[in-house]
């Protein structure tokens, strides 16, 4: 769906994006992740021409960016902003209406495809007279993600998209982007400098410094399998939590299956993460989820599992 050839961008004398080359499937969230000022937010804003590169070519669904007007281009792409990016002398109605409005929609359908994301990104229509500053951070956000998802656009550019939201709203939000159906088939290209929502959030992750891209891969393949000392030390501070989110039950399914034979292991639960699993034990304890799977077996059998990665290396 996005195909980035030999991207070049500098600013004066500096070299925001070096050289930097990389494809984005259909449906897939690629997650541009980095520290400040490492190219990552420059390259988001050259995949809809908000920067021109210097050289380097960009391709949408096979077309050159190129080829069409920026206003074009940019009515087809949906784009979240860190601070919601929402007018403030314009309603909640009104911003989510504004391209829809420029592409011709009438008045009926802007409200039918309103009211559906309303109730998908649990807003309440009441919310729809209101302008901005009345709601809360969370609300705006979820607004500012309802009027990039209006027209229902195939490819979708969020940069820092919680980044502004306090830590438990930050959270929840990360959430229900995971869950919403309206985002499924979507091809995402992300901007975070928070490694948990990268992990969390993303098919594959491009690790950029000083303009230019270090690894790409999926959260396992970075952890497991890092491309040079730079990305292993990226991860470190990290490191167990992100090795647990990144490992599914069934990934370490033999290690579960041999820890846990005596109790009759069922393997029940098994597209859950190690992580979540863990967090399940620790803050479920009463409940009987059916799998015989307690927190020293599964620690165990993660071990063995990052044992046997570490040998085929």
């Amino acid at each position: 769906m996005i195909k980035v050839e030999h991207l070049v961008r500098k600013f004066g004398t500096s070299v925001a994006v070096n050289n930097i080359s990389f494809e984005v499937k259909e449906g897939e969230n690629l997650i541009l992740l980095g520290t400040s000022g490492c190219g990552k937010t420059t390259t988001l804003r050259m995949i809809n021409r908000l920067i021109e590169p210097d050289s380097g070519r960009i391709f949408l669904n096979g077309n050159d960016i190129r080829e069409q007007q920026p206003e074009v281009l940019r009515r087809g792409i949906g784009y979240v902003l860190q601070n919601h990016g929402l007018f403030p002398h314009y309603t909640v109605a009104e911003n989510i209406a504004i391209v829809p409005n420029l592409l011709k929609w009438d008045k009926s359908a802007i409200k039918k495809r309103s009211a559906e994301l309303f109730e998908k990104l649990n807003l309440d229509e009441s919310l729809s007279e209101k302008y901005p500053a009345a709601l809360s951070g969370g609300q705006q956000q979820r607004v500012g993600v309802a009027r990039s998802l209006m027209v229902n656009p195939p490819v979708l550019l969020m940069d820092e998209p919680f980044g502004a939201l306090d830590n438990i709203t930050r959270n929840a939000i990360r959430r229900e982007f995971r869950e919403l159906d309206e985002l499924v088939k979507k091809t995402i290209v992300m901007v975070t400098h928070d490694v948990q929502e990268a992990f969390e959030l993303g098919d594959r992750i491009c690790l950029m410094d000083k303009g230019e891209v270090k690894q790409i891969g999926t959260p396992k393949e970075l952890l497991f399998s890092p491309a040079s000392v730079f990305v292993s030390e990226f991860f470190q501070e990290q490191r167990l939590q992100m090795e647990l989110k990144s490992v599914l039950l069934e990934d370490i399914f033999p290690e579960l299956k041999r820890v846990s034979a005596e109790d009759g292991f069922s393997g029940r639960s098994s597209k859950i993460t190690a992580w979540d699993k863990m967090d399940q034990l620790l803050n479920d304890n009463s409940v009987d989820h059916g799998d015989h799977i307690d927190l020293e077996k599964l620690m165990a059998a993660f071990s063995v599992h990052k044992d046997k990665i570490s040998a085929q290396k």
